[in-house]
């Protein structure tokens, strides 16, 4: 019999971001806004890139695929967050923690392998030009998009099957906003070595290989931007590089501090911050960096809301 079937907690209280009172309503309405702009702008990039036909390239498929993937985490995580702004208890049934853990998981590390393959793309279109048509094909692009998500679904099962081992007794107060590994794990009345050794090397795997594949990428990809002669070419290169680098640089440096680290208690704290940048800011500031500050995507979109009002114009 598994060792969950003996855990006695049947629900979850969020201790949340922050106990003062004072600052529930600013918090509250704050993450709302970052939610809807997320919602609005990863919205958009999916209809934007799906009704241009000149946007049906690798390097918008992928960005697509992202908006797809952050919005899906950011929903999973965020409506329920805002509730402990505006109740006195945040409760989750154990059933939805474990939902919720799992959609989770599967999205987050959807988002380290696609962020590196979006590098690996870059590095082809830009070293490897005259070889992007076939390396980059329609084929090549629907099998890394399928391996992003068997490498989500594969680690977001084996971290939920080894949760639903672990025995939780009394303590039911998640010091988090939502269901989360690390802090799950503080309240087991069990050992959860078994589950801390699943979670490091997983984490070896979903976020220091990606990691290394971004950096090796880059590491070309400017080798090759300083033979370039022009100075445009070399100011509109580093600056897409930069752009991504930065979104690069939270997304995976909030996850290193939070998870390639022991779980303690005074850690946790910080950690709770740090979530808040991979979970609520990076899905936000996405649309921006990688797609809205695109000229290509700019021109797209001012197109289709010429062609909106083009259409309406004409009925009236």
């Amino acid at each position: 019999m598994a060792a969950g079937n003996h855990s006695t907690v049947t629900e979850f209280i969020f201790a949340g971001l922050t106990d003062k009172p004072e600052l529930q309503l600013p918090l509250f309405l704050f993450f709302l806004g970052t939610y809807m702009f997320t919602v609005v702008g990863n919205l958009v990039m999916i209809t934007l890139i799906g009704l241009s036909s000149h946007l049906h390239t690798p390097m918008y498929y992928f960005l697509s695929s992202l908006s797809f993937i952050d919005l899906c985490y950011s929903t999973v995580i965020t409506p329920k967050m805002l509730v402990s702004f505006v109740t006195e208890k945040n409760i989750i049934s154990y059933p939805e923690c474990m939902t919720q853990l799992y959609f989770f998981l599967f999205f987050i590390i959807s988002e380290c392998h696609m962020l590196a393959v979006m590098a690996y793309d870059r590095y082809v279109a830009i070293c490897k030009p005259l070889l992007y048509n076939i390396t980059m094909s329609y084929q090549v692009c629907s099998w890394l998009i399928v391996e992003v998500y068997m490498m989500g679904l594969i680690g977001a099962t084996v971290h939920t099957g080894c949760m639903l081992r672990v025995v939780f007794c009394k303590d039911k107060i998640i010091n988090h906003y939502f269901c989360d590994l690390l802090p799950l794990l503080e309240l087991s009345c069990s050992s959860t070595y078994i589950s801390e050794l699943v979670l490091l090397c997983l984490s070896a795997v979903n976020i220091v290989a990606p990691t290394l594949a971004i950096l090796g990428s880059y590491a070309s990809i400017i080798a090759s931007i300083l033979q370039i002669r022009s100075t445009e070419g070399r100011s509109k290169a580093f600056s897409t590089c930069s752009s991504h680098i930065l979104a690069v640089t939270i997304f995976y440096g909030s996850l290193t501090f939070m998870y390639l680290q022991p779980s303690n208690v005074s850690s946790m704290d910080q950690g709770n911050v740090s979530s808040v940048f991979y979970t609520i800011i990076v899905p936000m500031l996405n649309p921006l960096i990688y797609s809205l500050r695109n000229k290509d995507a700019k021109v797209a979109l001012k197109k289709i809301i010429e062609k909106r009002l083009f259409c309406i114009s004409k009925d009236l």
